[in-house]
């Protein structure tokens, strides 16, 4: 008599349809992120992603954040939370790049992360708006990476700077997971169903994010 195999309550991860020999580096640094949701390293991942987005990194943890709240939609406001630490302390990291090391990472930074024009012009906005600013990139699609590094730069109120780091990206984070929470099963289908438009989206975010800095003017 054959056993059947045992039951699993493992909860389902969304499935990503894999692009083969894709040329877009920007997609597969994307599916690369995105593989982390089935590992079960994913929460370390999530951290780790949000962490190193806010001061070099070009992929927004989101991508992770949506697909392991979508899988476990009863702890999407815990992925959130690990998101946002991880999300701040990174912008306090990179906050240390520009107030202490500044002369050592610029060529490692421009014009490979941002251009000078756009450093110049986020620090510049900061003898304006000071940590609304800072709030302002780390809710938006504005990059933050910028902000963090420009911050330590003009020797932005450090409590100041923090304070708006997690309002602002705790917000953002957080509403991920308030929706995702609010819909359900039907956000994961959505996603299923419309994921190369996702993709898409998050890219005109990422370079339009950049575009908007200049538009600040």
């Amino acid at each position: 008599m054959s056993r059947q195999p045992p039951h699993t309550t493992e909860p389902a991860v969304p499935q990503v349809q894999a692009v083969v020999n894709t040329r877009n580096p920007l997609r597969r640094l994307y599916d690369w992120v995105l593989g982390w949701a089935s590992s079960p390293f994913a929460i370390p991942a999530l951290f780790t992603i949000a962490f190193v987005e806010s001061s070099f990194f070009p992929i927004p943890p989101d991508v992770l954040l949506i697909a392991l709240a979508l899988s476990v939609p009863a702890r999407a406001f815990r992925y959130a939370a690990w998101c946002t630490v991880g999300s701040v302390l990174g912008g306090m990291f990179g906050y240390l790049l520009g107030y202490a090391l500044w002369s050592t990472v610029e060529p490692w930074l421009i014009p490979a992360v941002f251009s000078r024009d756009t450093f110049e012009l986020v620090r510049a906005k900061y003898q304006q708006h000071g940590e609304l600013a800072v709030f302002v990139a780390a809710f938006t699609p504005i990059p933050y990476k910028v902000f963090t590094v420009a911050a330590g730069v003009a020797e932005l109120d450090m409590p100041g700077f923090v304070g708006a780091s997690i309002v602002g990206r705790g917000a953002r984070f957080f509403l991920v997971a308030f929706v995702i929470r609010l819909t359900g099963e039907r956000a994961k289908q959505l996603l299923d169903r419309y994921l190369n438009i996702i993709t898409i989206v998050f890219t005109l975010l990422l370079i339009g994010g950049f575009a908007a800095i200049r538009v600040l003017k």
